[in-house]
């Protein structure tokens, strides 16, 4: 599949997105690529948000997330 068809699949699953988490993860992940690399300011922070989303119990189990996979 060629980066055009790529983006057109992205999309496409972009419009099934119906949790505002998920978009916040995805236009982060966007704005660093565009950025560069981090610094460790940031990659603290971002361990530190991480380890916050798992104690309020918002993560996919390994179970969970292979079935998400398998649906791709």
């Amino acid at each position: 599949m060629d980066l055009q068809a790529r983006k057109y699949e992205f999309i496409r699953e972009l419009f099934k997105v119906d949790k505002a988490s998920v978009m916040d993860k995805l236009e982060k992940i966007l704005k660093k690529e565009q950025v560069g690399r981090d610094t460790i300011e940031e990659y603290n922070k971002d361990i530190d948000e991480a380890i916050a989303e798992i104690e309020k119990g918002e993560f996919y189990t390994h179970e969970e997330a292979r079935k998400i996979a398998n649906k791709w």
